[in-house]
């Protein structure tokens, strides 16, 4: 099958992406700038001296977390909310999450998409793989789990068939409880309210747990009767 050269600028266009994602990760290694990330403090005060320019920087560093997967996202929301509370800490991260998950769900699919259906065809189409909903329940609850990667499953969601705008309201909803949470921890951190910063804690792990207990409860409740 001939390329066209219309597919052909799509894949340049989508390995230049890379290649500038690379240079930039490298970049960030090589200026000292990886560290401060993992430097919550130090992090904190470079966010704060950009004053007006400190959102763009937090949303900037957000995007680029998820795009980059060594880079961590987590510091950089608990930065968010030390250096401008719960309220806009939030907005900010959850913006950065959203694009960045939008950008990664892009390029997968500029990249990945057609290859994907040039190797397995419509056997995509049946199942869990075909259906939008069962996708985008999927996509949502992975957002609620933080012991699954954020970056994997918005690359991966992109090779599926589940619409752009699906995935964008499946991740908003999903990223809304962890964001808020992250964003109230540093923003308790730098207040140095201890009390508050455990039921912080508390309350993103009892988030964790709910969709696995939903999980247990339901398997539960399909199960057969066992005869005694």
């Amino acid at each position: 099958m001939a390329v066209t050269r219309a597919a052909r600028l799509k894949y340049l266009a989508g390995v230049l992406i890379l290649v500038a994602l690379a240079a930039t990760y490298r970049l960030l290694q090589e200026t000292g700038m990886l560290m401060t990330i993992l430097n919550g403090a130090e992090l904190r005060e470079r966010v704060a001296q950009l004053g007006t320019w400190g959102p763009l920087m937090v949303i900037g560093l957000m995007v680029l977390a998820i795009l980059v997967s060594p880079i961590p996202s987590g510091p950089v929301a608990v930065a968010a909310g030390a250096a401008y509370g719960h309220t806009w800490g939030t907005l900010y991260v959850l913006l950065g999450a959203e694009i960045g998950a939008l950008a990664a769900f892009g390029l997968a699919r500029l990249l990945g998409r057609e290859v994907v259906q040039r190797w397995f065809g419509d056997r995509l189409s049946v199942g869990l793989l075909g259906s939008q909903t069962a996708l985008m329940g999927i996509v949502l609850v992975s957002r609620l789990l933080p012991f699954i990667s954020f970056d994997i499953v918005s690359y991966a969601a992109g090779l599926t068939a589940l619409s752009f705008w699906r995935f964008a309201v499946a991740t908003l909803l999903g990223i809304v409880p962890a964001s808020f949470l992250l964003a109230h921890f540093g923003s308790e951190m730098a207040t140095s309210e201890s009390d508050r910063i455990m039921v912080s804690i508390l309350a993103l792990g009892v988030i964790t747990l709910i969709p696995v207990a939903v999980k247990i409860i339901r398997d539960r409740m399909h199960q057969p009767p066992t005869s005694r």
